[in-house]
Formats: C-alpha cells, structure tokens, sequence
C-alpha cells in the first residue's frame, strides 16, 4: 500500500531529526574531549575556595573541604571525598598555624607530594608575639591575603602555562577590590584610633588592630572560647565587667562558636547599651570573600559611630 504525502514527510522528519541529533552528539562528545582539563584545587575552608575562583576563574575545579559553619578546622576529620580531592590536587590552599592541620595529615595520608601547597600563616611572615599565642586567623588580615591572591596566581600559572596571564590579570583585580577594605580601616583608625573594643576570639583581631582598636578581652577568655574550654568565673567576672563599666565601645562576636558563657558577653553588652558586631570563621552561603569583608568592616564602623 503506498505511502501518503502526510506519512511520508512525517518518516523524513523524523530521520532527520535522528541524524541531526546523531551529529550533534558527536560534535558534543569531541568538544568535551577538547575541553581543556580544569586545575584541581583543594582548599581547608570556603574562604580560601572563594578566593582561588576569583583568581582561576573557570580554569580550576575547587574542593572546599569546610564549608559548614557548624563544623570546626580543629577539629575536624577528613572523609573519603576530601582525601581523594587531596590526593589528585595540583594546589593546595591552607591557612597554618594549627588551624587546619588535618589538610597536611591528609596530604602524607594521601601520598600527593607533587601538590604545590600554600600555606597563608607562612606567607603573612607573622610569629607568635613574645609570652603569646599565634593569631592565626590571618584571613581578617587584607595585607596578608594580598600575598596569598600572588602566590595562588603564581600557582596556577605553574600548573596550567597557557593561562598564566589571566591568572595574574584576576590576582591583580582581586587585590584591587582589597584596597578600599584598607580604606575603611584606616578612616576607622583615624576617627577612633585608641578606642577600646571586646572580642569572644581572636578571630577580628587582624581588623581591628588595623582599626586602630585596642582589645580589653582578657586574654585567658578569649583563648579559653577559642579552645573549647571552659573560662574561670574570675575571668568571666573580669571580662563582664568591660561592659557593665562601659570600658569598651564594641563587643565584636563570633557567632558561629557561641556558648554560655559568650552569650553572657553578649548580654551584659546589650544590657549596657554597647554595640555587638557578629563575625564568622568562614564565608557565609551566598557570599564573597570581598563583600563578605567589606559588610564586616562597614559594621564595626557603624558600631563605633553609634
């Protein structure tokens, strides 16, 4: 029986088609296969992760081992996911300084001694100060990670060649954006240079100190939060007193390791009428680290201004 006009242009449309597809497949599958290959990054938290993006742009593939603010780089234990990203990673991105010393455990567990690693407490060039502890939040210090945006540029260039120049035009307009972060502090430092401020961590104090602030926590509460452990009522009685004396003019919070003992710091501070500037370790959901920081110091100086 022959075919009708209707069913034959349906039978030729439909071949048609097929062979279209069948040649788009084909193109798709060569041009994945030309795609060249992403750099494989592995960095401690999300800050570091948002910075090696911002500088390798689509050229790097990123594994941020700590993302969730409800888990702790002290103490935190490596799963297989994080190991098999380390253990093919061409740069590695730590912070140092017993922050996130499960990176380098991972790395010797792993046996990847060709990973170029970046350790950003080495790069500040900044020591434990005499009779005291090492800050090493060196992330909250914008000089710091200017040095760390060269050395992860100089990284990737090192991996990947043919994109050195990008690499470095991105490290360069990264740094840019740091530069009015510097701005702000030092119009802070200038209009509130001397005042005194509270911490529940070490975390701010790189920005602070840059402020120009001058910190009144006593240092056995601040480093009793830090490590978990528990603050002596003489030293929770002293560092409450900052506030119901108006001692200080900023209580600056680090919300993601809070507890008892720092919300009676947040409380006396509010009850006192003194501004309480909250702060994390890591970037929050939906942030970058520019903005991130930019929010942080635009904060502290509404604080102090109130």
């Amino acid at each position: 029986m022959p075919l009708s006009t209707s069913r034959r242009l349906a039978l030729l449309t439909s071949a048609s088609l097929a062979l279209l597809a069948g040649c788009g497949s084909s193109s798709d599958s060569a041009d994945a296969e030309s795609a060249p290959a992403k750099v494989p990054v592995v960095a401690s938290t999300n800050v570091y992760g948002d910075i090696v993006r911002s500088i390798g742009a689509d050229k790097v593939d990123v594994t941020s081992v700590i993302s969730d603010p409800d888990q702790d780089p002290h103490s935190y234990e490596a799963d297989t996911q994080n190991q098999l990203a380390l253990s093919k990673a061409k740069v590695v991105v730590e912070n140092g300084g017993g922050y996130d010393d499960f990176v380098d455990r991972m790395l010797k567990s792993g046996h990847n001694d060709s990973a170029q690693v970046i350790n950003a407490v080495r790069v500040s060039g900044r020591t434990a100060p005499k009779g005291g502890e090492l800050n090493e939040h060196v992330w909250y210090d914008f000089p710091t990670v200017a040095r760390v945006a060269d050395r992860i540029s100089a990284a990737l260039a090192k991996a990947d060649p043919a994109d050195a120049a990008a690499f470095s035009r991105n490290a360069t307009a990264f740094k840019a954006g740091l530069t009015p972060l510097e701005a702000k502090e030092a119009r802070i430092k200038k209009e509130h240079g001397g005042e005194a401020v509270a911490i529940t961590e070490p975390v701010p104090l790189y920005m602070t100190e840059a402020s120009g602030l001058v910190n009144r926590t006593p240092a056995a509460f601040s480093e009793a939060i830090e490590e978990g452990d528990d603050v002596s009522p003489h030293v929770l009685q002293e560092s409450l007193a900052l506030f119901g004396g108006r001692k200080v003019e900023v209580l600056v919070y680090n919300e993601q390791t809070s507890g008892p003992q720092t919300e009676k710091s947040e409380a006396a501070a509010k009850a006192a009428g003194i501004p309480v500037v909250p702060v994390t370790e890591t970037l929050p959901k939906g942030e970058d680290y520019l903005g991130w920081m930019t929010a942080n110091v635009d904060a502290l100086a509404s604080a102090l201004a109130k």
